[in-house]
């Protein structure tokens, strides 16, 4: 039985979407008589928000997200955003109307009649420029629902550093993250990642956590796939992320967290992945040898799993040193100002929000960007870089806009000496 806190949150969100409702049903009214064009707007929108409600009001915490989940909350958001913006412009009007009927009030000048008509009617030009505005979100919504979300860049980042051991000028690394095995749909669409993973000319394969939503169960069928991933001449290594520690349902008993815990350690073995658990090893070429240390999850809002010290016990302060942290904000409050010099780190976490707008040169903005000071692509302060992959899969919402799954390439280059 749902608490009275529960109950109240659901009575205040109900409300709300109602009065949304409310308001976007008014553009639809006054741009057209036709009732059973307004019928039908209002049998399908009671239809979907009731799916919705049925859906979240039914959520099972010891299960956690599902397919169901995703479809309700990719439902909520392709039809929410859309009249959110409606809604600005309606009200807009209505603040212009208000006013106009405080003058004719108080003035007196305008009749219909022998009535006085303080409050003017709605003018459907505004609700057309309303709903020809809000078209454009629906329309991106539903594309990153049904394409977007499987859309792969590979990225390719070229980095220069004094201190790149001679041996390692040329060394190419790819970087992927945040799988999330449990929301995937397609087969066909992970099978042409893996491959084109498989395409790129690589040293060293890395990926940097959320393997999966909550349960280890979720990559069984997905075993194989990524097992295609090809093992570079330096292996594949891999640390966790915060959705890896099942922390975001509820257990019956701590024994049956500790074993889903270990089962998703486990897959990391069984696609060839030598997980790193605040531990580091080395990688060698012709004599030389970079340092790749990787950490459990840090996060300055998500779990502090994560300790670097010992992550860097065995190895020497002067190494060229690759980090993996899932985590951005690891690097922000820890790493870049640690008196080891950690060269480049590798993070992702945010999946740059899964929407926002990205043209090269002009324009970068995702409302991720408002929680984490660093949230997509490369960064550098000090001589130290961090990338943030902006993630294989998805979650929570099904789908993707203006932000593309990414596989990262970086490709290490000594500095050339001035002469």
């Amino acid at each position: 039985m749902l608490s009275k806190k529960v109950t109240m949150r659901w009575i205040i969100l109900v409300s709300l979407y109602v009065l949304v409702e409310i308001y976007a049903y008014q553009a639809i009214r006054t741009i057209t008589k036709n009732q059973v064009i307004q019928i039908g707007y209002l049998v399908i929108s009671v239809l979907l928000i009731s799916y919705v409600i049925y859906v979240f009001a039914n959520y099972d915490r010891s299960v956690g997200p599902t397919k169901y989940t995703l479809r309700a909350s990719g439902i909520l958001f392709t039809t929410l955003v859309p009249k959110l913006i409606l809604v600005l412009f309606m009200f807009g009007e209505d603040i212009i109307r208000v006013c106009v009927a405080c003058y004719n009030y108080f003035s007196n000048t305008f009749f219909e009649g022998t009535a006085p008509k303080y409050l003017p009617d709605r003018r459907k030009f505004v609700s057309q420029i309303a709903l020809g505005i809000a078209a454009i979100p629906f329309a991106g919504l539903l594309h990153g629902i049904f394409r977007g979300k499987y859309n792969y860049k590979v990225i390719t980042h070229v980095l220069h550093f004094d201190d790149l051991p001679d041996a390692f000028d040329g060394y190419r690394i790819t970087q992927i993250s945040d799988i999330h095995s449990g929301s995937f749909d397609e087969r066909e669409k992970i099978e042409y990642a893996v491959d084109l993973i498989n395409e790129q000319e690589m040293d060293l394969l890395l990926f940097t956590g959320d393997i999966v939503n909550t349960v280890a169960e979720e990559m069984d069928e997905w075993i194989d796939t990524f097992k295609r991933l090809k093992t570079p001449k330096h292996g594949k290594f891999s640390v966790l992320g915060n959705h890896d520690y099942g922390e975001y349902v509820t257990w019956e008993t701590q024994e049956e967290k500790d074993a889903n815990f270990e089962a998703i350690k486990d897959v990391h073995r069984k696609i060839d992945f030598r997980l790193l658990l605040n531990e580091s090893e080395y990688v060698e070429q012709d004599g030389a040898r970079i340092a790749i240390v990787g950490v459990e999850n840090w996060g300055h809002n998500f779990k502090k799993a994560g300790d670097l010290t010992k992550a860097s016990e065995n190895i020497s302060k002067d190494d060229f040193k690759i980090l993996l942290s899932h985590d951005p904000s690891h690097w922000e409050y820890e790493v870049k100002n640690h008196d080891d010099h950690y060269h480049l780190t590798l993070s992702g976490h945010t999946h740059g929000f899964q929407f926002g707008i990205e043209i090269p040169g002009f324009l970068r903005w995702s409302p991720v960007q408002y929680v984490y000071k660093q949230w997509a692509g490369m960064y550098s302060e000090m001589g130290k870089y961090l990338n943030v992959n902006r993630g294989f899969g998805f979650h929570a919402f099904p789908g993707r806009v203006g932000i593309w799954p990414e596989i990262t390439v970086i490709e290490l280059r000594k500095s050339k000496a001035v002469t």
